[in-house]
């Protein structure tokens, strides 16, 4: 069973998913873009047999967690407020999994707070600059004060942008429901979301000054690390997976034909069990 949440976190409420015993260790979960929390249901149910408390919180700006006027979007500004997430949860210990903007968010979690992570769980989340596709590139290089940018951008919190995301590099589009988009769409469309949106969009290229950062902490924390990678992802290629070999040389590494940025929803019956046989190396 899921429960269905919230905490105040300096004056931004947090909602979060939760299942799993309250005594168990923590496997926090942390989404991407224009998704949020709800994203990680089926994994969670899958998930259900083993020990592990599964939380996932919606950041500010997506899903239904609610910001006060003023919010200040920034990559730095998600990572304060799930830091503080965790503290008014009390998690002391938890393993990460992340997801896409999930690993810039999760990865400046576990450089401020080393001693908290357990292990690292990367899906299509990029930490390396071989990993970034030519798309991604051009996308992050984009600047605000250019002509036509922003709405260059915002093109992509529109129906089919949102599609565009679930669909590509996916060997057969009907397996992804068409519920995805049409709910992120739903939570795009709610007053203030896409000026959010677009903030962090234009900030996506500070992560990358991060990346040495992020690389050195995998390899002085040495922490079990699993990567499974949709192939078809348009954004994050394969070899971003393998990158994270260089600097975590035991990490297991999983990439997947047929499946694209959203690997879950092609290939859960996949990636489920790594996890699950993953975890308890925790």
């Amino acid at each position: 069973m899921i429960a269905h949440r919230t905490v105040d976190v300096d004056g931004v409420t947090v909602a979060y998913r939760e299942s799993g015993p309250a005594d168990g260790p923590v496997l926090l979960l942390l989404h991407g873009f224009p998704t949020a929390s709800h994203q990680f249901t089926r994994l969670m149910d899958a998930l259900h047999d083993t020990p592990y408390r599964l939380i996932a919180p919606d950041y500010p700006g997506f899903g239904r967690t609610e910001t006060p006027p003023g919010f200040t979007y920034t990559f730095d500004r998600l990572a304060d407020i799930v830091e503080g997430f965790t503290d008014a949860l009390a998690l002391d210990r938890f393993a990460l999994y992340v997801f896409d903007f999930g690993a810039p968010v999760g990865l400046r979690l576990a450089t401020r707070r080393p001693e908290r992570v357990t292990g690292l769980i990367v899906q299509n989340g990029n930490a390396y600059d071989e990993g970034l596709s030519d798309a991604a590139r051009q996308f992050a290089g984009l600047r605000r004060d250019v002509p036509g940018n922003e709405d260059r951008v915002r093109r992509l919190f529109t129906l089919e942008g949102t599609r565009f995301q679930y669909e590509t590099g996916v060997a057969d589009p009907a397996l992804v429901s068409p519920d995805n988009w049409t709910l992120d769409v739903h939570y795009l469309g709610l007053p203030g979301r896409t000026d959010a949106q677009a903030d962090l969009a234009f900030d996506y290229a500070s992560n990358f000054a991060h990346y040495p950062a992020w690389q050195a902490w995998l390899r002085d924390s040495a922490v079990p690390v699993l990567v499974v990678w949709g192939a078809g992802d348009p954004f994050f290629t394969p070899a971003g997976a393998k990158a994270y070999l260089r600097d975590a040389p035991q990490a297991q590494v999983h990439v997947f034909e047929g499946a694209g940025h959203f690997a879950l929803e092609t290939h859960l019956d996949d990636i489920a069990p790594l996890i699950a046989d993953f975890l308890p190396r925790l």
